[in-house]
């Protein structure tokens, strides 16, 4: 596997999504508001006019990271390998240095429009990794799978940890560790979110994702990108800070968007459990 020569990002790094209802703040940002851009390939392959030229100039100002939308890893349907093709030659043109995709599938003779789980079974886990390989394979680069957040399991021979674990040992790629679905996942399935964190390899994980979450109930919590990050969710990024160091992480909105200021905020707050980790962590060193 060829690898892609990109700048890696810097393990103590705050970024946001590329959205264009956010377009004009991320372009009169001042400088050290935020490290990094992530984007979703799907929405920017092949934009021209004023768009494109917005990306460009972004990019030469910020690095920039790649979260996918529609590869579908644990789909039926052959993997879309001319897709993979275009994405290669983004990652390449704009020198990203990092690719990640949702530990779930999309699509069925057409996409779904959602995230939907994989039962958590030998026969996913042996399938969905041979997919990653070879997506890995066309990329010419590791790929980062997320854990995603979700509210039915098709089949569950196996709890969520061990079926991560799994995967991520037979396609030996790496994790984009979401905090967010984490403690979602947590209370929707009752599991205990920090022996999740405890259970999952320090040498997998790459990037971390924060976001806000809605509480439907005390034992329904809804993965929305639409609010404010939760203070137990802060509480558990600094606890997967603790466990795996610093990393690279995105504060994930969609939706209903604040000010930027009050989206400035939360990323400082990322970056203060960063030195706060680092602090502790050469402490105990």
């Amino acid at each position: 596997m060829l690898a892609i020569e990109s700048t890696p990002l810097q393990a103590r790094a705050a970024g946001l999504g590329l959205r264009r209802a956010l377009l004009k703040e991320l372009q009169i940002a001042a400088p050290g508001d935020f490290d990094f851009l992530e984007v979703a390939p799907e929405n920017w392959i092949g934009i021209g006019g004023a768009h494109g030229a917005a990306l460009n100039a972004l990019a030469e100002r910020y690095p920039l990271t790649c979260h996918g939308l529609s590869l579908s890893l644990g789909g039926s349907a052959p993997l879309d390998v001319a897709f993979l093709g275009e994405v290669r030659v983004f990652l390449e043109r704009y020198k990203v240095p990092l690719y990640s995709e949702h530990l779930s599938y999309c699509s069925d003779d057409g996409h779904l429009y959602d995230l939907l789980p994989l039962p958590f079974t030998e026969e996913a886990v042996h399938h969905v990794a041979a997919r990653i390989r070879q997506a890995q394979d066309v990329l010419g680069r590791r790929l980062a799978v997320e854990n995603v957040s979700y509210y039915a399991a098709p089949r569950q021979d196996m709890d969520e940890l061990t079926f991560t674990n799994a995967v991520l040992a037979e396609a030996d790629c790496d994790l984009l560790l979401d905090v967010n679905n984490v403690y979602v996942n947590s209370v929707n399935h009752g599991f205990d979110p920090h022996g999740f964190l405890a259970g999952i390899a320090p040498d997998r994980v790459v990037a971390m994702h924060v976001a806000g979450h809605y509480d439907e109930s005390d034992t329904l919590k809804i993965d929305t990108h639409g609010a404010p990050v939760k203070p137990v969710v802060w509480d558990l990024l600094a606890q997967a800070y603790a466990r795996f160091g610093a990393q690279p992480t995105l504060l994930e909105r969609d939706f209903n968007f604040p000010g930027f200021d009050a989206l400035l905020a939360e990323l400082n707050t990322i970056r203060r459990l960063q030195h706060q980790a680092d602090g502790t962590r050469r402490e105990v060193a």
